[in-house]
């Protein structure tokens, strides 16, 4: 139901007003919508499409037919050529990774995220009827400077995203390898100067801080 997305954006980023927010939330979503009906190649929803583009995809019933998934499931292949299948509960501790989009040389090989929300959407593009699922979630950056890998017996340093409309996106769960776990790096303590000096649904019981880096257990 529409008030699904209304608590999200009432409980999901305190910083940005609630008119403000729900304005740039809704063509974001259609943006990402679009971009995956068109198998346009995910680029971190990078793609700005025009309001005319936008008015293609229409909501079913004007976003009363959305659905928010409690648990949702990942198959994938392991290491050693088996398939497996995990149930994930979005949630402040549930943490997903994806082959990076980036082609640099340098460029660490996954991303991260923070699976807050899951969606099911009705919406029609071109007559067209289709129910589509979403992720919602909280990107993680690697650590810039920081050396990993067997040869540094090292495991990837990464930390949330500062507070900004990027730190916040949709994802196509059909791009997610699987779960991963994260390790809070205790001797790092904790931020608040991450995400504004509130409660959010991407804490956990009420916190205002978050853990300033996690180590990629691998």
């Amino acid at each position: 139901m529409l008030s699904i997305l209304l608590n999200l954006l009432l409980t999901l980023l305190p910083s940005y007003s609630l008119i403000d927010h729900f304005q740039d939330f809704v063509p974001r979503l259609k943006d990402h919508l679009l971009s995956r009906l068109l198998n346009d190649e995910y680029d971190g929803d990078k793609q700005v499409f025009t309001s005319e583009e936008r008015n293609t995809v229409h909501f079913v019933n004007n976003l009363n037919r959305v659905s928010q998934s409690r648990h949702f499931q990942l198959n994938f292949t392991t290491y050693d050529i088996h398939r497996k299948q995990d149930t994930l509960r979005p949630g402040h501790d549930t943490f997903i990774m994806m082959l990076s989009r980036e082609d640099d040389a340098d460029a660490h090989p996954f991303w991260y995220a923070q699976v807050l929300s899951a969606f099911i959407i009705a919406v029609n593009h071109h007559g067209v009827d289709k129910m589509m699922e979403v992720l919602w979630v909280r990107w993680l950056g690697v650590m810039p400077g920081h050396k990993w890998g067997i040869k540094k017996a090292r495991l990837p340093k990464i930390r949330f995203i500062p507070d900004s409309p990027g730190a916040f996106r949709f994802l196509d769960p059909t791009l997610v390898l699987h779960a991963c776990h994260l390790i809070s790096a205790f001797a790092k303590g904790r931020t608040d100067s991450l995400l504004p000096h509130s409660s959010s649904v991407a804490r956990e019981n009420g916190d205002i801080d978050d853990w300033t880096v996690y180590y990629a257990n691998m």
